[in-house]
């Protein structure tokens, strides 16, 4: 049993047990020969348990009573049977994660005299449908792959082909937790030439020997195209406060919505010092195109958030960024290109004070209840300011107390400058305690003295900053 199943398996199968049952009359040293007479189908098919040559009696045992004969295990359930054998196999010796059925019952997944599979395996670990996959019985991965989805193609050829059942290790790595036979980018490239023309044409040149695949796609099945990850919880939605223009398109074919047609008319989407990643990967990954009478809608396959999220993880912690709880993510970045490292609209200061500054420049849209920001790039609705927190800044100080510069400043002492904006105290999509403080710490003294050696002084600062 050195290869069968992946991880978590838990085969909802009626096995016949073999425990004491009643037979014609028999000797208690009965032969094989003898009991081939009425099981004969014990000693025959592709795969053969080892153990049958060595005799049945070298896991059951004949009780004879009087006229009455009864054959049973010679322990006291087959899990104890099988670990007389396969000791390396006891989970209560093994340190690491045990796949479920290997901690009870292995006739779970095993036949214990014959089968037709290696490894004895009651069915096979290939094939689409629970009749066929023994994986499929308890899992469902891989089945139901929605419209416009995709599907590993190593699922056809068996779980075993990425998934070894019986392999454990250390827990914390990836490898061992999902009973891989390697892990992520070893393992996908075993099939995947990291320097074959289309890996490299479809990762715009980046390393993918570096990289984890599992980043960006899900190993199995996928509700977008190319295995691409769709985040478990996506930010949440609320009213929408973005305002999008939206326009007649030019009528263009359908399939013809890929990045080589989109630039001809479009040539700032994939220029600037900072492009999305996703838009050299392909303009149809988060566009799509529906044409009729001479007319294009331009849609995106995912909303706000939700389309983020399928590459980007979501964030649980339970204090978020509004703009991010909201899944408005286009409020600070531009979905395309920008000036500013993660597309930022802004550098870092100047993008959130557009919002929590007291002279931020929010002008009037051309309509009474819109304002705008970023140079008319994002509209919101003029009601949302009323719940941002302004923050009591007059030329570049007096946060978090007075005085206490946000912007990049000089040590008062050594006179050597350091870097310094929003984000060198608070996380800028979600954290675990009020006003998002970095690494989630607390709001005291111990934090301002990250770089104050005496809190109660600012010109007390640690050299550099820090």
């Amino acid at each position: 049993m050195k290869r069968a199943l992946m991880f978590g398996l838990l085969i909802g199968l009626t096995v016949p047990r073999v425990g004491a049952s009643t037979h014609p009359q028999l000797d208690a040293n009965t032969s094989v020969a003898k009991c081939a007479e009425c099981h004969a189908d014990k000693t025959k098919g592709k795969v053969v348990h080892p153990a049958m040559a060595k005799g049945c009696l070298s896991c059951h045992e004949v009780r004879v009573t009087k006229d009455v004969t009864r054959v049973k295990l010679t322990t006291t359930n087959p899990l104890g049977l099988c670990l007389s054998c396969h000791t390396d196999k006891n989970a209560s010796t093994i340190k690491g994660d045990v796949h479920s059925p290997a901690v009870r019952d292995c006739l779970k997944c095993h036949d214990p005299h014959r089968a037709e599979n290696n490894d004895l395996l009651v069915k096979a670990t290939s094939g689409a449908t629970p009749q066929d996959n023994l994986c499929l019985s308890c899992h469902n991965t891989g089945m139901g792959v929605p419209t416009g989805g995709s599907r590993h193609a190593a699922l056809d050829k068996g779980c075993e082909t990425c998934h070894v059942t019986h392999k454990t290790g250390n827990p914390a790595q990836r490898e061992f937790a999902n009973h891989l036979t390697k892990d992520s980018p070893q393992l996908c490239l075993d099939c995947h030439d990291a320097k074959g023309a289309a890996m490299v044409k479809a990762h715009q040149g980046q390393a993918a020997t570096e990289t984890d695949c599992l980043k960006c796609h899900d190993p199995h099945a996928s509700k977008s195209p190319k295995l691409m990850l769709v985040a478990a919880a996506a930010p949440t939605k609320a009213e929408p406060i973005i305002t999008l223009v939206t326009a007649e398109h030019p009528y263009i074919d359908p399939k013809a919505i890929k990045t080589e047609t989109c630039i001809k008319c479009h040539p700032n989407k994939n220029q600037g010092k900072f492009v999305h990643t996703a838009v050299g990967q392909g303009c149809e990954n988060c566009h799509t195109a529906t044409s009729e009478n001479n007319k294009t809608t331009i849609t995106d396959v995912a909303t706000g958030g939700d389309l983020c999220a399928m590459c980007h993880e979501a964030q649980k912690a339970s204090v978020q960024h509004d703009p991010y709880k909201t899944g408005q993510c286009l409020v600070c970045h531009d979905a395309h290109t920008g000036n500013y490292p993660k597309q930022l609209r802004a550098s870092v200061n100047e993008l959130c004070l557009s919002c929590h500054g007291p002279d931020a420049s929010q002008q009037k849209s051309d309509s009474e209840h819109l304002v705008a920001v970023f140079g008319g790039k994002v509209k919101l609705p003029e009601a949302y300011f009323n719940r941002v927190p302004v923050l009591p800044l007059k030329y570049g100080v007096g946060h978090p107390v007075e005085k206490h510069p946000v912007a990049d400043v000089v040590n008062p002492k050594t006179k050597v400058p350091f870097a310094m904006n929003c984000l060198t105290c608070h996380q800028q999509h979600a954290g675990n305690v009020p006003a998002m403080l970095v690494k989630d710490q607390k709001n005291n003294m111990q934090f301002c003295q990250t770089c104050h050696i005496n809190g109660m002084d600012l010109t007390d600062v640690r050299a550099g900053g820090k």
